[in-house]
């Protein structure tokens, strides 16, 4: 035996360790989320900002959604924990919409009602993706998804296709970027951030793609009722029925009703996948709201009446959108044909020279506004490659018309 004493080890101080994990400090702020609260403060103090940041209507709730939140927290039952998954009325509601506005059957028990759409992308990549996997991102892509996909342990591959492509990607670009680690593709159609639209031929297409190379489709479809124009929503399930035992559908109620607040989303796939997405949420949060799952009943069995009210008025703003950025010098803006945002290429201002700046990307740009004219908008950073930005058009007609008439008065002085 050795002669030599075991010296303690020196005491490990919580200062030597990082205060915040690795995994959460390489999250990036939602760029969003970031924009719209800077324009609030902004008008908090007086300022007259006018935003373009946030992906939110600008109606309130239809009443007779509200009418149902009230009796429903005035019932002594919903003042209760509800089943994780969901209440089974709501589940029930989900698949009926399902057949009537997709046009394919699913069963409740493939239905899981989530926090909001938020928590449906994160759950989904969370239940599907490994360490390693690589997921086909279509660029520009919403700010939540590569930040989803990083929290599995999964690889983001941008797929990119600008103005010129409509911001459509092809087949053949998503094969090129396809590799012996890929497992998922990321469809988004109506799309945020551009408001691009698949055909139903570039949907089957995609997704007969899919299905023949094993690939997963995570399908986030929740501006399918914000179409414009020869624009069709076409779900890629009911285009490829095969994909439904590798895909999942993300939806929710905050864009079709105008209930962002309210947060009531729902992912549905294959059992398996529900199901152990269904746990992960048990010890997350637990069931959504009981209020907000009634007033969700409501808003999934009412008409669609107040619905066609705002798709009307969005394509109103649409057209003075487009037609107001597109006569902007060194602006190209393709027209939208869904969702409600415009995502205009700046290629064209940057690297002239406004007020004795030069901003050489599209976040310097989008900062140059918000200085200068007092506009919020997010810069193209925030959805992929710079040269762009984004302007949603869930906002008032005089609001919207001011707004873009400050940044083309702005840009008109670019030398």
């Amino acid at each position: 035996m050795s002669d030599v004493t075991a010296q303690p080890s020196a005491p490990v101080h919580a200062g030597t360790r990082n205060r915040v994990s690795a995994r959460l400090a390489a999250i990036a702020e939602s760029a969003t989320l970031a924009v719209d609260a800077k324009a609030k403060a902004l008008k908090a103090q007086g300022r007259p900002v006018i935003g373009f940041g946030a992906g939110e209507p600008d109606f309130p709730t239809p009443d007779y959604i509200v009418a149902a939140a009230v009796a429903a927290a005035q019932d002594p039952a919903n003042h209760r924990y509800s089943p994780a998954a969901g209440l089974p009325a709501l589940r029930e509601a989900v698949a009926a919409k399902t057949l009537r506005d997709s046009g394919y059957e699913v069963s409740p028990s493939s239905v899981l009602v989530t926090n909001g759409g938020k928590q449906a992308v994160y759950q989904a990549f969370a239940a599907i993706v490994d360490p390693g996997d690589e997921v086909l991102l279509p660029a520009p892509y919403w700010t939540t998804y590569p930040e989803a996909v990083r929290l599995a342990g999964g690889v983001p591959v941008e797929v990119f296709a600008g103005a010129d492509a409509g911001y459509l990607v092809t087949v053949e670009q998503l094969e090129a970027a396809r590799t012996p680690a890929t497992k998922v593709l990321l469809f988004c159609s109506p799309s945020n951030p551009t408001g691009a639209v698949y055909s139903p031929e570039q949907t089957a297409a995609i997704g007969a793609w899919a299905l023949e190379h094993g690939i997963w489709v995570i399908t986030d479809e929740i501006y399918e009722h914000l179409v414009y124009d020869d624009a069709v929503f076409t779900p890629i399930v009911r285009a490829v029925p095969e994909l439904a035992d590798t895909s999942i559908v993300l939806n929710g109620v905050a864009k079709t009703y105008a209930m962002t607040g309210w947060r009531v989303g729902w992912m549905i796939g294959p059992t398996d996948v529900v199901k152990a997405a269904t746990n992960l949420q048990s010890h997350l949060t637990s069931n959504v709201a009981n209020v907000s799952q009634r007033a969700a009943i409501a808003a999934l069995t009412g008409d669609l009446s107040a619905v066609e009210h705002m798709r009307a008025a969005f394509d109103r703003r649409r057209r003075t959108i487009v037609a107001k950025l597109s006569a902007i010098d060194g602006v190209v803006c393709p027209t939208p044909k869904g969702a409600f945002y415009a995502y205009p290429s700046v290629e064209g201002v940057l690297g002239r020279t406004i007020r004795g700046v030069t901003p050489t990307t599209s976040a310097e740009l989008a900062s140059l506004i918000l200085d200068e004219v007092e506009v919020a908008v997010v810069p193209g950073e925030a959805f992929g490659p710079s040269g762009y930005l984004r302007f949603s058009y869930a906002l008032g007609d005089d609001d919207l018309a001011e707004g873009v008439d400050r940044v083309a008065a702005l840009l008109a002085e670019a030398g």
